[in-house]
This record gives C-alpha cells, sequence and structure tokens, in this order.
C-alpha cells in the first residue's frame, strides 16, 4: 500500500507568527496506518544501516525515533533541553532566529562505536540536528543516517547536515 504522507501533514498559515506554514504532523499520528506505515519506511531505511540505537531530539523526535527503535529492536536515547535529564549529560548549542537553545544528553547514552540513527518529524534550518549528531558523535557513536517524516526545502536544513544519509518521506519547497 502506497501512501502520500501529504495527505495527512496539516499546512496551517501563520503560524506560529505571520508568514509562516506550520506542517503539522498531528494528522499523521491520529491516524494509524499512515503512523504505521510512515514508521515502517523509517525502519526499511535503517535495516541496512546496522543501526544499534536511535536518538531523537525534544520532543517530536520522540514520536518518531520510539517506534522505529522498537520495530528494530533497539534502544532509544532522547536529546533534552536544559533541566530535563537527571544524571550526567554532554550538551551542545546551536542557534535559533532569535538565540540561542541547548541539547543534552546523558553521557551514557551511546556506546563508543555504536551506530545511531537520528531521528525527528521535521528538517528544518538543521540546526536541531546538527546539535543532535554533534552530542551522538561527542560520546564517540556514529551517526549512519538521518530520518525524518518532512523536510522543509527552502531552508536548506540539508546544507547544514550534508556529510550524513538523509531519508525523509516527504519535502515541502515553499508555501
Amino acid at each position: 500500500m502506497s501512501i502520500n504522507f501529504k495527505d495527512y501533514i496539516a499546512s496551517v498559515p501563520d503560524f506560529p507568527e505571520p508568514g509562516i506554514v506550520f506542517r503539522d504532523i498531528s494528522p499523521l499520528m491520529a491516524d494509524g496506518k499512515a503512523y504505521a506505515a510512515a514508521t515502517d519506511e523509517i525502519v526499511e531505511y535503517a535495516k541496512d544501516k546496522g543501526v544499534e540505537m536511535i536518538v531523537g531530539p525534544e520532543a517530536r523526535g520522540f514520536i518518531v525515533g520510539c517506534p522505529v527503535a522498537y520495530k528494530l529492536g533497539v534502544g532509544f536515547a532522547p536529546a533534552r533541553k536544559k533541566g530535563k535529564l537527571p544524571r550526567e549529560t554532554v550538551s551542545a548549542s546551536y542557534d535559533l532566529e532569535y538565540g540561542e537553545a541547548t541539547l543534552y544528553l546523558h553521557k551514557d547514552a551511546i556506546r563508543p562505536g555504536q551506530r545511531v540513527l537520528v531521528c525527528d518529524d521535521l528538517l528544518a534550518t538543521g540546526g536541531t540536528i546538527a546539535a543532535t549528531i554533534e552530542l551522538v558523535e561527542k560520546l564517540g557513536g556514529i551517526v549512519v543516517g538521518t530520518a525524518f517524516l518532512v523536510e522543509l526545502v527552502d531552508l536548506h536544513g540539508r546544507d547544514k547536515i550534508k556529510q550524513y544519509d538523509i531519508f525523509t518521506l516527504t519535502d515541502y519547497q515553499g508555501a
């Protein structure tokens, strides 16, 4: 069964501010068959990469990464915001339009040499994913790929992570 994933992505104009078209994955998550199909496609992408761990940034990376980890029979490590992880962490900062943000990963989340797939809902400017990759590599992990439900092509996030394998289910060019 072939699914057009764009049929399950809601485009919300002027959110969170005028001129932005927000790509909402909620309808995809609400449809069990579409959500399963999206998960299965990412799992198929990951199978030949020898993935041993999934890492996803807060919070929608959890929504994408956890079912993929479950289906692959591997672990999941959350990259979280400040103050959300209770044990010793490593951190990586990245630029936002209006400042800077930082992600954290437990120091023992990744073993040196472990093959990691980074998953998130959306590839936009690439800052969040680049920081997540930096965390994995600080711990000695090997990023064998990145996977997204949606790519916003106009924002050129691919440029920040071009040395990594990138898989997307669907993309948008402009509004």
